[in-house]
């Protein structure tokens, strides 16, 4: 083989092996926004089933970004991560991951599901046009884990966001500073 012909065949090679490194990656891509996606839809019915006032907060909100299943542990320095969508009109618009890390007297492990209601379309367009959102530094907001607390909210909030913490299992006790960032994510 000329030096010429061994050319053409390895750049052949590379073009074939990066058309098929992008086609195997938008398939894993896929795969995971399915998985975020009925991990979402199961996410949403519990809180329904479990939080019926949260449907009429649905219906108040220009958006909600779900996350079906957030990890959180600590011991002194703490961290939490989750992945989720972003549901405009009950449809995914986009796919966002929370990172959390904590400091102070803490101790445990727990996971938890939350949502949050995006009450104002400024609200929502503020979330959606930041590089990285950070809860509680950007836009007030107001945490319920309780089912009369949420009703009562629903006709009262004055925030334009309102945090529901659902689902917990674990045990996570103390006292940390912590700050959360979510940022937008290609599954």
């Amino acid at each position: 083989m000329t030096l010429f012909c061994r050319r053409n065949l390895a750049v052949m090679l590379v073009s074939i092996w990066g058309l098929s490194a992008c086609t195997q990656s938008d398939t894993e891509s896929h795969i995971r926004a399915q998985a975020i996606d009925v991990r979402v839809e199961e996410a949403v019915n519990y809180m329904y089933q479990e939080y019926p006032s949260a449907r009429s907060l649905a219906t108040k909100a220009s958006g909600i970004l779900v996350m079906p299943l957030i990890s959180e542990a600590g011991l002194g320095i703490g961290g939490a991560f989750g992945r989720g969508a972003l549901l405009v009109d009950g449809e995914t618009v986009d796919y966002y991951a929370l990172s959390r890390a904590s400091v102070g007297f803490q101790l445990g492990a727990q996971q938890y599901s939350h949502a949050l209601f995006f009450l104002t379309q400024e609200a929502l367009d503020d979330f959606r046009a930041a590089d990285g959102w950070a809860l509680g530094g950007d836009l007030e907001y107001t945490i319920i884990d309780e089912a009369g607390v949420l009703a009562a909210e629903t006709t009262t909030s004055l925030s334009s966001v309102v945090a529901l913490v659902f689902a917990q299992a674990g045990l996570r006790f103390g006292a940390s500073i912590e700050g959360a960032k979510y940022t937008r994510i290609m599954p």
